[in-house]
């Protein structure tokens, strides 16, 4: 079991950026692959962005990509999610999750993820 815990959510207007943090008190997190997933009010929860163990490899959804950048700290213990030029649609419920298998190529699928964060509530106003 890996508790998963997101911090850094809030209230932005457009254009304004935001700071997400992952973290788990679990040696073993450093040794996952961990992906961001966002819900928003009446829809399907979506894969946001992923980032391998190493910190290497990540891959983004379309819809964010050059807006949004995902890495690791130093000591891989946190993976962070640092969201520039945020739009209205951005807005969403954030969770962070794990997965045991590698993250070998741009699996979207939130089953993929074993481990599952609260969630942090990022709304972006007009």
């Amino acid at each position: 079991q890996v508790q998963l815990v997101e911090s850094g959510g809030g209230l932005v207007q457009a254009g304004g950026s935001l700071r997400l943090s992952c973290t788990a008190s679990e040696r073993t997190f450093s040794t996952y692959a961990v992906g961001w997933f966002r819900q928003a009010p009446g829809k399907e929860r979506e894969f946001v962005a992923a980032i391998s163990w190493s910190g290497e490899t990540t891959y983004y959804a379309d819809s964010v990509k050059g807006r949004i950048t995902i890495s690791r700290g130093n000591a891989r213990s946190t993976v962070d999610l640092q969201m520039n030029d945020l739009k209205l649609e951005d807005t969403a419920v954030y969770y962070c999750a794990v997965r045991r298998t590698p993250l070998a190529s741009p699996d979207t699928r939130d089953v993929a993820y074993n481990f599952w964060g609260q969630g942090t509530q990022v709304t972006v106003s007009s």
